[in-house]
């Protein structure tokens, strides 16, 4: 069985748990990021799913650039080969590239996000 670790750090996070089940797909929900990089170093997952959150003024002096790049930087070190579903809000579309820069991502989904389109990703 494949599994799925969603990371949901917001309520615009899409629930696909319904689809997911269908398709035989294990969803496992991390509401923080610190728990996740916990089970990754037990689990590699086949698929992560994580919003983009870029850091507009958060940027620790401009070592991050959104809310996934420690988790993604421990994907690879845990799970490289995992792929990695990111969900982003229209407004903040512009900044994900720079996020396809530095790591794998196997797809960007812009909200909203249709079932169709979640279904073919995992496909």
């Amino acid at each position: 069985m494949k599994t799925l670790f969603s990371l949901v750090e917001s309520p615009f996070h899409p629930n696909f748990s319904g689809l997911y089940q269908q398709l035989g797909i294990q969803e496992e929900r991390f509401s923080a990021a610190r728990k996740l990089h916990k089970a990754l170093q037990k689990q590699q997952p086949d698929f992560l799913a994580g919003e983009f959150i870029y850091g507009y003024g958060n940027n620790y002096a401009g070592a991050n650039l959104c809310n996934l790049d420690v988790t993604l930087h421990a994907l690879q070190r845990f799970a490289p080969d995992t792929k990695v579903i990111v969900f982003v809000h229209p407004d903040e579309a512009p900044y994900v590239g720079k996020l396809v820069e530095l790591f794998p991502i196997h797809a960007v989904l812009q909200y909203p996000v249709a079932e169709q389109a979640i279904r073919e990703v995992l496909s």
